[in-house]
């Protein structure tokens, strides 16, 4: 497969090196999936920090948040028979799941959308409460007016959620507790009410019957969603096959609301692809790629602590340039440009 995104030839723009811990005792093991937006100005990034713990022989440890906010190390020998530990990413013990890593979310910024430093006069978001004991992740960033509404998984022992948090002038910050119960994340809130309502996208989840589709819904406040229906679903034998879910904000353009979107294969290889929505009724999906628009095919997204990964959650427009910022191989943050026009071009209507 082929794709159409120009590459950063600086990417990876961050890599886990670039960062000191938030705690002693801690090591950053990824920066990845940033949400975007513009603001004073420049570009910014909220950057998904993903950290763990040195590991020891015979020994694992794994962190998680207690309710105060404080990172607290558990430690588990590998010998222990009610430990499962096959996974990079999850661990189960004593029939619990934990994550072998513990995030929370970094604000950077720049003045040419490439080169971006950390701004640490506004606070670093870390998981609150029992419902984010495990961090908060993948952060989206929507702007309705002068408020910007930032979604974000929340992680628990009680399942995956979509958290909320408000801002106007981030230093302020107004959490709205979690929006949407597990398991759900990936969700996106349209940057312009339609018919005076907030739309968002989201990935609700089951694993007995039904799959890992994207679905729409609708509110009055951003925090009550309703009348939720299911827009897209995986395709057998595509490189979508697996999941889909949505990337950042959707996109208003002359044809309709356009979004870029994630989906894998079963072999957990994650593209980007693109569909679009009727302007005034989102829930009628016009078209969709049938190719990937965004294709792992890069070192730094083959290789790194889940390869085969480029997904994004944030991106900057600048007429028909779209400036996307997407993990690489859940390790690296890394930057392309896509032409608005040209994925348009790609879209097969139904």
């Amino acid at each position: 497969m082929k794709d159409i995104a120009q590459r950063f030839p600086q990417n990876p723009l961050l890599m886990p090196k670039d960062l000191p811990p938030s705690h002693e005792g801690l090591q950053v093991i990824s920066l990845l999936n940033p949400g975007a937006f513009r603001f004073g100005g420049k570009v910014w990034l909220i950057v998904r920090v993903a950290e763990g713990v040195a590991q020891k022989e015979g020994v694992i440890f794994f962190p998680a948040l207690n309710a105060t906010g404080n990172t607290e190390i558990i430690e588990v020998p590998l010998n222990d028979p009610d430990l499962i530990a096959t996974d990079a990413r999850v661990i189960s013990y004593k029939g619990l799941d934990y994550l072998t890593t513990v995030s929370h979310l970094r604000l950077l910024n720049s003045e040419d959308g490439v080169h971006f430093a950390e701004y640490t006069a506004i606070p670093s978001l870390f998981g609150e409460g029992r419902l984010e004991r495990f961090g908060i992740e993948d952060c989206r960033v929507s702007q309705i007016n002068d408020t910007y509404y930032l979604t974000y998984t929340a992680v628990s022992d009680s399942g995956v959620g979509v958290g909320l948090r408000t801002t106007t002038n981030w230093q302020q910050f107004e959490k709205a507790e979690m929006i949407l119960p597990p398991h759900n994340k990936d969700c996106a809130i349209f940057e312009k009410k339609i018919a005076g309502k907030f739309y968002c996208l989201h990935r609700p989840s089951s694993k007995e019957i039904g799959g890992n589709y994207i679905w729409l819904a609708e509110s009055p406040d951003a925090r009550h969603w309703g009348n939720h229906q299911c827009l897209i679903k995986t395709r057998p034998g595509l490189w979508d096959s697996a999941r889909v879910g949505a990337g950042a904000a959707p996109i208003r353009t002359e044809k309709g609301w356009l979004e870029i979107y994630h989906g894998a294969d079963a072999t957990h290889r994650y593209c980007l692809g693109a569909f679009l929505m009727d302007a005034d009724d989102p829930s009628k999906v016009l078209a969709r790629t049938t190719e990937p628009i965004m294709v792992p095919t890069e070192t730094y997204e083959l290789s790194g602590f889940f390869g085969y990964v480029v997904f994004t959650n944030g991106h900057i427009i600048s007429g028909d340039r779209l400036t996307i910022y997407y993990g690489a191989a859940d390790e690296y943050v890394c930057g392309a440009h896509f032409s608005i026009n040209e994925i348009l071009g790609m879209l097969v209507y139904d």
